[in-house]
This record gives C-alpha cells, structure tokens and sequence, in this order.
C-alpha cells in the first residue's frame, strides 16, 4: 500500500529550525509542515503590522526558507507555513525574494488570502449574523468599536489546491494548525471530502505533529529525566498510509522520544471533548485511537474516526482591551517571601493613595506561586529568594505608567534586601480576544489562491 512520509518542522514562532534541517536531510519525507500560529501569535503579528505595514508575517519566515528552499530543488520536499500571518501576500513576496537571490528559478510559490474577514464584519452584521461570543454568549456590541483584526480558521482546501497547481511552498494566513498536515493526504491519496473516518485519521495525524517535539520527547510528563540527546531532538515525521493508518517516528540518530507515552500526551493537548473535537475539515472521534509500540521511535497509529464538518467556521478577533503597567523586584533569604508580600502590601496602598485607575491589579510572587496560582501551598523550606511581579491594567497608558514609579523607593523605605529591580518598565498596550462562529461559505467564498513561479 503506497505511503508518503510528513514531518514536522515547527511548533510555534520562534521555534528552533536545527530539528527541521536534519528532517530535510535525512528524514527521507516529500512535505514538511510548518505550524507558526496561536491565538497569541495573531495579537503580537497584528503590533508588528501596526509599526510597518509591511510587516504581520512570521519574521523567521526568512531563515527558514533561507536554508530549506534548497531542499526543494535538491529533493522534491514541499514546504507549507501558515508563517503568512496577518499578511500572507508579503511572506509571499519575501519568499520570492529569498528564491530570487539563491538562483531557484521556476520555484512555484502559492499564496492563500481569505481568511483576514476584518472588512466583512459590518456587512455580516447587516445580514444579520450575530457575532456573539463562542463561549459566553456576550454581545458583539461590547467590542466592535475596538476590533483591531478579524480571522477565520480555514481548512485544508484551499492548501489542497495550491498542490494541485504544482506549488513547492504554500503559505497560508490562519489555517487551524492540523489543516496543513491533511491537505497533503488529501492531494496524494484522492480522499473524497466525505470521506470521514480517514480525514479523521489524517487529522489526528496532524494533531500529533503540530507542536513539533512535543510528541517525540519535548515538554513531557512523563520519565523526562532520561529521555537522551535533547540537546538535538528530532521532530516528528509520519508514515501515512492511504487507508488513514500511520506510523509516528523521527530521523534516525536525533535526539528525543517517540513512544506511547509521549504520543498520548500530545494526543491529549487542547482536546475538550474526545468525541468531537472540532476542524473546518472533520469532527474527530478520539475514543477509539489506538496507540501500540511496534520498534524503537515507531509508534502505530489508528482508530480515529470522523463525522460531517461543521456548517460554521470559527472567526478569532482581537480587540483593544487596556494597557499593562508591571513591575518586578526581588528580595533574598531570610523572610523572602513575608518581605515580598510587604512590598505588595505597601505598593497596593499607594496605588490607593495616588487614585491610580485600574480596572484589575494582579500580584504573582516568582518562585513561589506564579506558575501555580492559587493552587500553590506555602513552601515547606524558606525560599532563598523571591520577585514580586506586580501588575495592573488600565485604560490609558499614561495611567498604566504610574504603577512603575512607586517601586523604586523601595529600595530605601521598604523592606530589607531588595534587589533584582528590572527598571521601569513599558507600559504595553493589551490586546482582548473575541471567538464566534459564522457560516462557512460567506468566507470561503472569499478564499483565494495565486501561484508566482520565480523568475531570476
């Protein structure tokens, strides 16, 4: 049975490339898949497009494809990124240009527009689609005068297409991460687009690879400790078959982990419900995934199943939603922690006393309970050393840049042994997130794919 072989080659901007590179090299695949979006990525694209409206795009867009277009040519690897961001037209372009100055003539590069709806939203609301928030039900009007960007989820469609027409790199704006891992099954093996319990398994598929190493042996709960040679993990490659089975492994020689455990792990990342997580593509049934060891680094895949895709995509929105004013100092044994929670205790009355305006003033004491919140305990030996991070949030930067200058001070008329003071820091303006659902084809109907092919 003819098999194609998939990797993984990033889990998030900002992620390491090396594991990548080797895959190209060595993992003898035909696609490697690059997830660059959260929801959080989208609000720290959409401040870079605000500086430069050239800009939006994963700026590592550029090292990847300095070092990986070779491979193209060298051998047949496909690349697809969502890396486009808020502007996938200009990661388009910076691709091209990075083609251009490497000699790689007749590269085809696809780019798809479609899913940045921010232009639509008043028409929608004159046509009565409502808006309201996916999870709480609170009115649109609540933040409409606020939007700073709009974007639906697209599925593998219109990646598909792009295939279709010969594309060697495909750069989406905001796919769901697991839609870029289908649309290669899809284009290789012909599914038919109700063919649900194999795009279930392509899905599942996708899901298990789009944190990168988070599947092979990175950020695991499990025995960590003697998981080897994380210093160069190995990304995940899968083995697909076209009835939907798979096989999850690495490049031979990296670093890193594939067995159930890991797997499992990842199989359970950011799912609510296992019998129907939900994708513009398929509802996934996970309740019969079956995982079995079959060799070193090979884990065997199947049992997924998948029911009709939904009749609405999800749409993610930021909105400006305040500014941040923070602060951050240490103090040392002894009485780390009682002097920390004087200093907040002192900082909290000044606030008060200056009519300082915040909306919500939020204390976390680094190394103590900053990670855990209200679920840590009080520590059973002294801790050697604390920060206090204070934060508020407020309506104006002018007011959010109050709360930094009352840290200083205490330095002298506060409690003893203060130090690790990070400055005065920035205010940085915060950005909301607002998730609702609107019928899919008044945005697919706008999805468009342009293929350039690259002339020196």
């Amino acid at each position: 049975m003819r098999t194609i072989r998939i990797g993984a080659g990033q889990g998030f901007y900002g992620d390491t490339l090396l594991p990548a590179i080797e895959t190209a090299e060595r993992g003898g695949i035909q696609y490697l898949c690059f997830d660059s979006l959260a929801e959080l990525t989208l609000a720290i694209l959409q401040k870079d497009r605000q500086k430069d409206s050239t800009r939006g795009y994963a700026a590592d867009i550029s090292q990847t494809m300095r070092k990986l277009l070779p491979y193209v040519k060298e051998k047949g690897v496909k690349l697809l990124t969502n890396a486009g961001g808020m502007n996938p037209i200009g990661a388009g372009q910076e691709v091209i240009r990075i083609a251009r100055e490497l000699g790689l003539e007749g590269l085809k590069v696809a780019i798809v527009t479609g899913d940045d709806v921010l232009d639509q939203l008043d028409r929608w609301r004159r046509q009565g689609i409502p808006l309201t928030h996916q999870e709480d039900g609170r009115s649109f009007e609540l933040v409409s005068d606020k939007i700073l960007f709009a974007n639906a989820y697209l599925g593998s469609e219109p990646i598909v297409t792009a295939l279709r027409q010969e594309a060697d790199v495909v750069i989406t704006g905001r796919t769901t991460d697991s839609a870029l891992f289908l649309a290669p099954l899809i284009y290789e093996f012909n599914w038919r687009p109700d063919d649900w319990d194999r795009l279930g398994q392509g899905i599942l598929m996708g899901h298990l690879m789009e944190c990168s190493g988070q599947a092979s042996g990175g950020n695991f709960s499990g025995d960590w400790a003697s998981i080897e040679d994380m210093d160069r993990i190995g990304f995940p490659i899968a083995e697909m078959r076209e009835d939907g089975e798979f096989v999850l492994t690495k490049t031979e020689g990296t670093g890193g982990l594939v067995s159930v455990d890991t797997v499992k792990e990842q199989l359970l990342y950011e799912i609510h419900d296992p019998s129907a997580y939900l994708t513009p593509d398929v509802v996934l049934d996970l309740q019969q995934v079956n995982l079995t060891n079959i060799g070193s680094n090979r884990v065997l895949v199947k049992g997924a199943r998948g029911t009709k895709r939904p009749d609405d995509l999800k749409v993610v929105m930021g909105y400006a939603d305040g500014w941040l004013g923070q602060a951050i100092c240490g103090y040392s044994w002894p009485d780390a922690l009682a002097k920390a929670q004087a200093a907040d205790r002192i900082i909290r009355r000044q606030i008060e006393r200056i009519g300082l305006q915040a909306a919500k003033v939020q204390t976390d004491y680094l190394g103590y309970n900053s990670l855990h919140g209200p679920l840590a305990t009080e520590p059973a030996q002294e801790l050697n050393e604390v920060y206090l991070r204070l934060a508020v949030r407020t309506d104006s930067k002018e007011e959010a840049a109050k709360l930094g200058r009352l840290f200083p001070p205490l330095m002298l008329n506060g409690p003893p042994s203060m130090g690790g003071f990070l400055g005065l820091m920035k205010p940085r303006e915060l950005l909301g997130m607002w998730s609702c659902l609107v019928p899919r084809e008044v945005i697919e109907s706008n999805v468009k794919v342009t293929v350039s092919e690259v002339r020196l």
